[in-house]
């Protein structure tokens, strides 16, 4: 299983990693909820054990026939990475960044990140270029690899515009699509000629290097940027436990195992899709397949074909399946869980997944920063998994408070705190926001409401913090609403989430304007063209307007979302 070291507790410094106490470290190593060796290790093993097993299945959008690599090739992908970073001069400790959509390609790169030492800052394809300037701006990255172009938006100039105004990117490399021989933009490389078609893994010395800059346990594997409410996106710093921790569900709940095939729909940039879909079934040995652009009639033909068996992904992904097979069925015996997480599930999915895909829906609740913390059970019934978000898994624990630190009752709903091995060890660069968020530096303030239930489980209820949760993504409502405010029509703007049955909630826009403005017409497509020229990612844009001719606020003038959200309903 590779070298087996002592518990690395003298880790290197990183700006907004918080300090956990000795004794919690060695409880935690005590109980197996940490470990001595990294999903790096599991990575060699399996390649050396079983080096025929197809790890990866990348289908590609216009192409029929899937890319297919063994553990033995991608292993020697990840050696391949590691070996061109390392004659880059990337050095340990370093960040690299990704913005890739799911094929082979990117488990190749975070793993070959990895094995020099590097750290990997996952970027979702739908960061354009106000995001990304900042993130690569935070984190100092070195490195950014995008496609050349992906959804109808060209990565490349996007990327290497990026060279001047953030200081320390030396690097932007390319993945090109197959057939496209159009030349790079200035600035550019080609990943596929530079990184992965040359025989870096025959340097000199290489296998020596890697050891030497083998990563412990508790060093940093991701900086994990998440949209929240403080106006700016939170780098979530996980560490090869805290996601070791956080993905024990997959076997240790549901008994998911190595001979079982992974699907993952949502981006491997997402913490799901790092956690789920891509370090806990390649460390186990399983096969994973990949979409690049979701398409549920295509999924339907790789169950059939692939043998998929389980997945993690929002409520809205579990519909498509549904409707997709409604309308022309596939044998689905091999789909056994759909796990569903980041909107509420109505009972009607629930039975219709068990009833048109045979799979049986599973509710989870957690976050970036701490991953499945709540689940419900293989065999709950329908009305259990469609009003509960679970009951804590063994390893993390929960409580449920009302604004003066005392434990609610059953049935009554209060600010849901957690701890535990999975939590994330920081915000980078951050310390006062995860200080606010876990001022005792113990419980963490999810910003959530949750109902307690009789069962010990619990319900979301709703959110103290501002957001909105559109098919699992987090928009982040300050950022859109600041942008919008900068419009010269625009008085005032709130960013309020509605209801949505397909994708939990979309994003409204309630604004007022000024008298003069001379624009009465303004509307919905001019706010978001207006977005779109500040480069803000179209996922972010709201997709409803409301104009008011003021706005509902406190005594002390803030803006009272709650009675927004009621007079928009109001109007549905």
């Amino acid at each position: 299983m590779g070298p087996t070291r002592p518990s690395p507790h003298a880790t290197s410094f990183v700006p907004g990693r918080r300090r956990i106490p000795q004794e919690t470290i060695d409880e935690y190593y005590r109980r197996g909820w940490w470990r001595n060796t990294t999903a790096i290790d599991d990575l060699v093993a399996q390649a050396a054990e079983h080096p025929d097993t197809t790890a990866i299945v990348s289908y590609r959008s216009g192409h029929a026939t899937p890319v297919r690599h063994t553990y033995a090739e991608l292993e020697l992908l990840t050696r391949r990475v590691a070996g061109a970073l390392i004659d880059l001069g990337i050095e340990k400790g370093n960040v690299v960044s990704i913005q890739l959509p799911n094929s082979w390609e990117f488990p190749a790169l975070v793993y070959g990140i990895l094995r020099a030492g590097a750290i990997v800052n996952p970027l979702v394809p739908i960061f354009r270029s106000r995001e990304l300037e900042f993130i690569l701006g935070r984190t100092n990255s070195r490195v950014l690899v995008v496609p050349d172009s992906f959804r109808n938006h060209d990565h490349a100039s996007m990327a290497t515009a990026l060279l001047e105004p953030v200081a320390s990117l030396e690097h932007v490399f390319v993945n090109r699509a197959d057939g496209n021989d159009a030349p790079l933009p200035a600035g550019a490389t080609d990943l596929g000629e530079f990184v992965f078609g040359r025989a870096w893994e025959d340097t000199p010395g290489l296998e020596a290097e890697l050891q030497a800059r083998a990563p412990g346990p508790d060093d940093l594997v991701q900086i994990q940027f998440t949209s929240g409410t403080t106006g700016e996106p939170k780098g979530v710093l996980h560490s090869y436990n805290t996601i070791y921790s956080g993905s024990r569900s997959i076997d240790e709940i549901y008994g998911i195992g190595p001979d079982d095939v992974c699907f993952m729909a949502s981006t491997l940039a997402h913490q799901t899709g790092f956690g789920y879909g891509m370090m806990k079934p390649l460390s186990m040995g399983m096969s994973i397949v990949y979409q690049d652009q979701w398409e549920a009639d295509q999924l339907l033909g790789a169950i059939e074909t692939e043998g998929i068996s389980w997945t993690v992904s929002a409520t809205a992904f579990a519909m498509d399946m549904i409707a997709a097979q409604r309308r022309n069925p596939r044998h689905l015996e091999s789909f056994k869980y759909f796990i569903c997480g980041g909107a509420p599930i109505p009972p009607k999915v629930v039975e219709e997944a068990a009833e048109v895909l045979g799979a049986q829906l599973i509710a989870v609740w957690g976050m970036t920063e701490n991953m499945i913390t709540t689940t419900t059970r293989i065999g709950d019934p329908v009305e259990l998994v469609s009003d509960s978000d679970g009951t804590p898994v063994d390893w993390m624990e929960i409580r449920v408070i009302d604004d003066e630190r005392h434990a609610v009752g059953v049935g009554e709903s209060g600010n849901l705190q957690v701890r535990g091995p999975s939590q994330a060890l920081g915000y980078f660069h951050r310390d006062d926001l995860y200080l606010a968020a876990s001022p005792d530096g113990d419980w963490f303030d999810t910003g959530d409401v949750a109902r307690v239930r009789a069962d010990g489980g619990i319900r979301i209820v709703g959110r103290t913090k501002d957001l909105v949760i559109r098919g699992g993504e987090n928009i982040p409502v300050a950022e859109v609403e600041d942008l919008l405010l900068r419009h010269p029509a625009v008085v005032d703007v709130a960013v309020i989430g509605i209801p949505d049955d397909r994708l939990g909630e979309r994003a409204c826009a309630v604004i007022t304007t000024a008298p003069d403005a001379g624009v009465g017409g303004l509307s919905l497509a001019d706010l978001t063209a207006f977005l779109d020229e500040a480069g803000m990612a179209k996922q972010f844009w709201p997709e409803r307007l409301e104009i008011l001719d003021e706005m509902p606020r406190t005594p002390s003038g803030k803006i009272q979302k709650f009675r927004l959200r009621a007079l928009v309903l109001d109007q549905r």
